[in-house]
């Protein structure tokens, strides 16, 4: 892997701790000051596309990053003439050919399309604390944005107050606050999308979600995610809280009902837990015996009412591979989320996500050849959403290039949440933790916005005193909404948007300098391989070869 640049002098960027291949940090802080790619573009948003002190410098590129098999290792290819995919009313005038003009609209879907107005989605924010802590910001920001959130797994089993009565969920209150919230904004545009695990599945999560909120939310079944092979974990420091999570079924480690750990947790050499999920499919021996069971599943979700359902796969190998692909096919599935390995998460084992499954690059590449295959052999295949290690403009277009055309979207984790932590370390400050709305025309309390800082830091100073200044979409959400609602938008989803905007506006300049002006016209000619490695693995060919051809003729006519 290539020894990622931990500063950029020319957008005055620069990384806390170790960079990994999508410009962030290998450790993403909540609290952070600032200021990688991701973190200053919260705020700055599209300003950030440029280099910093425009009049007094000249910049040029550092053109370090094209070493080894990564998604750096492509490039994207430019076009010297014509336009493809104009927006209706549009001509091929160089007046109406401009950046502006081009649509990043999306939709995925079989038989029921969803639209986004950006081709992004989150990923599985589920039982963490930090995704519980900042969903307001996660969730009212893809709202106003429109594109998909995912309500990630073990969300009713690990809270307190929901109700479970023979092995069925009747009450769910942290899992009615998550729909809720993004319905608030909800326009039409994006979705909310609730993932089932094994837990989920046993405590009649699609059952109870599909009764009380219909098709207004997107059930999605998971086998796994790029960061880690065995199921979903969390860690709590409450002994009375693991002895609630064993209760509910988990796996806790180490184990709080055995008499010697409850010792040691009294005497502080037992800190903390770790609860865990359970593996899928682990009674199935064959192919065929999991596709049939997969079947199965997706017809009793349909026999619910899920008219939308989907699927999370995460970094296995080629059967795993083809065994997602081909069975969200031939199910009519709405959409399918391939997670390769190198993306983050909230707890994995370290050395595990460092070194387990298929890096992303490798894995979209072979998911777009089996794509194909299907599609020569004359068969259905699934919409796909990318995901793993994805965080910049240049890595969405990157991304649905090498998918083409079966990739719709992509899916960011970190990147989608750092503008929520941005915005609520600043709300924080700006309006101390316990904030009020107006809410019906009353005045009440919300939930704490979960600052971090206790001022604001030099970093954010530079940029601005109060929220209008700091957030450079502000306005816009504002004349979206009003200045009354502006009240009860948390300053995290403001970031969101401002983040947002900033990589729209990126793919739309990307896509213009490929004469792409819709995202259906962009496909893998689009993109040529920085060096040979990654010609051979992904199928890209190399930069010089692309046009040799055409070249040649040109010189010898």
């Amino acid at each position: 892997m290539a020894d990622w640049i931990r500063s950029n002098d020319v957008l005055g960027t620069t990384n806390r701790g170790n960079p990994c291949e999508s410009g962030l940090c290998t450790l993403c802080r909540a609290d952070c000051k600032g200021k990688c790619e991701t973190w200053l573009g919260s705020m700055v948003g599209r300003k950030l596309l440029y280099p910093r002190d425009f009049g007094l410098v000249t910049a040029g590129s550092a053109n370090t990053t094209h070493v080894g098999v990564n998604y750096n290792g492509l490039r994207i290819q430019g076009g010297v003439y014509g336009a493809k995919g104009l927006p209706p009313g549009l001509t091929t005038s160089a007046d109406d050919c401009v950046f502006p003009n081009v649509s990043v609209e999306t939709e995925f879907g079989n038989k029921v399309k969803t639209k986004a107005r950006v081709p992004l989605m989150t990923g599985a924010l589920g039982s963490t604390i930090i995704a519980a802590k900042y969903w307001e910001s996660f969730a009212t920001g893809a709202a106003l944005v429109g594109f998909p959130i995912v309500v990630g797994e073990n969300v009713v089993g690990v809270d307190r107050q929901s109700v479970i009565n023979n092995g069925r969920v009747t009450k769910a209150p942290e899992l009615d606050r998550r729909i809720d919230t993004f319905l608030r904004y909800y326009d039409g545009y994006g979705s909310i999308i609730v993932q089932l695990n094994v837990e989920d599945t046993r405590n009649g999560v699609a059952e109870y979600v599909v009764d009380k909120y219909g098709d207004k939310v997107t059930i999605e079944l998971k086998w796994g995610q790029g960061a880690k092979n065995i199921g979903g974990e969390i860690q709590v420091s409450s002994y009375d809280y693991a002895m609630f999570l064993k209760d509910r079924g988990y796996v806790v480690d180490p184990d709080p009902s055995l008499p010697d750990v409850k010792d040691a947790f009294d005497r502080n050499a037992i800190r903390a837990f770790a609860r865990h999920s359970r593996l899928g499919y682990t009674d199935l021996t064959s192919e065929a015996a999991v596709r049939e069971n997969f079947m199965q599943s997706v017809d009793y979700l349909r026999s619910l009412g899920y008219q939308r359902v989907t699927l999370k796969t995460g970094s296995y190998g080629m059967e795993g591979l083809a065994m997602a692909i081909k069975y969200a096919s031939e199910a009519e599935l709405d959409l399918l989320t391939i997670d390769g390995s190198g993306g983050g998460t909230g707890m994995s084992p370290w050395n595990m996500m460092e070194t387990w499954g298929v890096p992303s690059v490798l894995l979209h590449a072979k998911a777009n050849q089996y794509g194909e295959m299907l599609a020569n052999a004359g068969k259905n295949v699934v919409d796909m959403a990318f995901a793993g290690g994805l965080a910049r403009e240049d890595h969405i277009f990157k991304a649905l290039a090498l998918g083409a055309p079966f990739t719709k979207l992509i899916c960011m984790g970190r990147a989608l949440m750092i503008p929520g932590f941005v915005g609520s370390n600043v709300e924080g400050v700006l309006k101390g933790e316990d904030r009020e709305a107006i809410v019906d025309g009353e005045l009440v309390r919300r939930d704490t916005v979960h600052g971090t800082w206790d001022k604001l830091p030099a970093t954010v100073r530079e940029i601005g005193h109060s929220v209008d200044e700091i957030f450079a979409g502000y306005h816009e959400v504002q004349d979206r909404l009003g200045k009354d609602e502006m009240k009860n938008v948390p300053y995290g989803a403001i970031a969101i948007w401002t983040l947002a905007d900033k990589l729209a506006a990126g793919l739309q300049q990307l896509m213009a300098g490929a004469r792409k002006f819709s995202l259906n016209q962009i496909d893998r000619s689009d993109l040529v391989s920085a060096n040979r490695e990654t010609e051979e693995e992904t199928g890209i060919p190399f930069i010089t070869d692309v046009d040799d051809d055409k070249a040649r003729k040109i010189l010898a006519s």
